[in-house]
This record gives C-alpha cells, structure tokens and sequence, in this order.
C-alpha cells in the first residue's frame, strides 16, 4: 500500500491509499497521514489496518493532481517547527566515491580521507548482529518542515550558493507516539538538494552545505524498504535530458542497515518527542554535480522508482537571501 497527501479542486487536504490494484482511493475520516498514524498508535494496529478501519470513497487520478500541482509531502506536522528534517551520508557502498573526489585536493595524497575513513567505519561496523547499534553514521540536520517543497513544487536555492544539486535518496517517515515511541510509517522517494561547491572548500562545510530545501513523495511506500531499490535520477534542461543515471539504494547496497541509522538517530530524547515528525535522508552513491553537471534556474530534476509509484519532480529556482544584519536591542 502507499499513501498520497493531496488538496482537493476546493482546497481542502486529503489522503488516499493506492492498492494492489494500482487505483488511489481517498481514505474516509481524515485530512493528514499524520493524524492516520497516530490514529492507528492509538488503535494498536498498524497502518493498513487503520486504513480499512477508516474506509474508501471515491478513486482519484494521482497523475491529474500532480498535473494541477495539488500534491504534498507524504508526511508533514500542522506546525512546521515540530517536523525534523536529518539525514545519514557515506551509507551507501560506491558512496564514498563522489565525496571522496570532493576532498582528495585537500587531502594528502598519501593518506586516506576522513570521508574514506567514516565509509570503511560503516562498512566494518554499519550491520551488527546482534541486535544492537553498530557504529555511528556520519549525521546531519537540513532544517525544519519549512524547507521541504511539495512534489512539483520549484526547489528554492538561496542566491549566495555556490550550487545547487541533486541527491536521489530514500527518506524514512517517522511519528513519535504519546509515550516518546518513534514509529515509522515507511518510505518515500527524497531528493536531498544540496549545495557541494561549498562542501567541497573543506569537509567542516558540510553542515552549511545540507541547509538547503528539499522534496519528498509524492508516494509513502508503506512496510519494510525493499532489500535493493533501483531507480533513475534525470536532470531535464528544456526539453532536452541534460543527464540520467540510475542508483542503487535499500540495504543490499548499503554499508549500514536502516535499523543501525534508526538506532544512532532516535537514541537522543530530543528526536522521542511526542507527536513531532521526523523524516531522515538514508544517502546515495549518485550525483550529477560528480559527473561534472553545473544545474541553472530553471533544470527540472526527477527521480524515480517504480515501487514508490509517481516520480518527484521539482524545478530549480534562485530565490534572494534574507537581506540585514543582526539588530542589537
């Protein structure tokens, strides 16, 4: 099953569920799928259960909607504040490659990276066996539910960027119940935009370059990722395909497991916060920006895979910086 969040012809939200059968009902009794999960951690059952408990209308053409630009993020929070937006790099086998050739004229030829060193880390360390966390994953925060741009919504980039590019990942969906217990929802496509020009002046930019808007969607693939999911990333320039490749995720060709990445997120009580969203980018080992592509205004990116249904697809747009300083009071 997957589900859509969406806004009627009148404006109103709305969520429907796509079954085997391909077709997307609306589910009865609700406006978010947020208030379907906690809908559902309160019943004690899991989603799909919620879903048939809540009952179909009418079938609704997702193509259409996302024609009209009536798509939203599969998962969001009423106050955008209350949803996190985080994520895990070097987790993915080849993952070290695009990041490495960002830092090999800083680094000493001689020695390995710091990068190469945190991807050999996940790859001793990233899957234990035993049940308990491995190692800890290189980390890092985008921002707030502000930043994430619906499906076919422009993908804003600030105007003292020095790039702006794509990451195709898959983003895990997560609600924390009323006793501090995340529950994950499942997982969707993400494009995690960032800027690697400024990466690349020195790793320590790291943190600045992952604040950047972002996408998710259109689809919540609801259950456990598939163990290996294949997609494509395109770059559209006019009508032209600028650049395609396809990428590899889920965790047959991961150096980490999603329950080790779980485990080092949700272990501080900052992120067990009754009824907050989360949702965590699990890395890629593909990017345009490492093939040598310079994006501009106007390049529409799109990912997709075929398990999560509809492609995500948003346009680049330069957008001006805040302007002013710090006022003293």
């Amino acid at each position: 099953m997957r589900l859509v969040q969406f806004r009627s012809v009148s404006g109103d939200r709305a969520v429907a569920a796509t079954g085997k059968d391909g077709a997307a009902r609306i589910v009865q009794g609700l406006a978010t799928v947020r208030d379907l999960a906690l809908s559902a951690i309160t019943a004690g059952h899991g989603l799909e259960a919620e879903v048939a408990s809540k009952g179909f209308g009418e079938t609704v053409d997702l193509k259409a909607i996302a024609s009209e630009g009536r798509l939203l993020a599969p998962l969001d929070h009423p106050d955008a504040a209350h949803c996190y937006v985080t994520g895990t790099g070097l987790t993915h086998l080849g993952s070290a490659e695009g990041r490495d050739k960002m830092h090999r004229d800083l680094a000493d030829p001689s020695k390995q990276t710091d990068s190469m060193k945190m991807f050999k880390l996940g790859v001793d360390g990233g899957k234990p066996k035993n049940g308990e966390a491995g190692v800890q994953p290189e980390w890092f925060y985008k921002g707030d539910g502000s930043v994430v741009v619906a499906p076919g919504a422009a993908l804003p980039s600030p105007s003292f960027a020095l790039d702006g590019s794509e990451e195709p990942e898959i983003v895990g969906l997560y609600v924390i119940g009323p006793d501090g217990q995340p529950y994950r929802l499942g997982f969707a496509i993400g494009n995690e935009f960032s800027d690697h020009v400024t990466e690349r002046q020195n790793y320590l930019y790291l943190a600045h370059s992952k604040l950047r808007h972002c996408a998710v969607g259109p689809e919540l693939l609801v259950g456990a990722l598939p163990d290996s999911v294949s997609g494509t990333s395109r770059i559209h320039r006019g009508a032209e395909v600028l650049w395609e490749k396809p990428f590899l995720s889920g965790e047959a060709n991961m150096s980490h497991s999603i329950a080790n990445l779980e485990a080092h997120h949700f272990k501080y009580g900052l992120f067990r916060r009754p009824g907050d969203v989360h949702l965590h980018y699990f890395g890629t080992a593909t990017l345009s920006f490492s093939d040598g592509i310079k994006t501009q205004a106007g390049d529409t990116f799109e990912i997709s895979v075929p398990e999560f249904g509809l492609p995500l697809r948003n346009t680049l747009a330069i957008v001006p910086a805040p302007k002013g300083g710090v006022k003293p009071l």
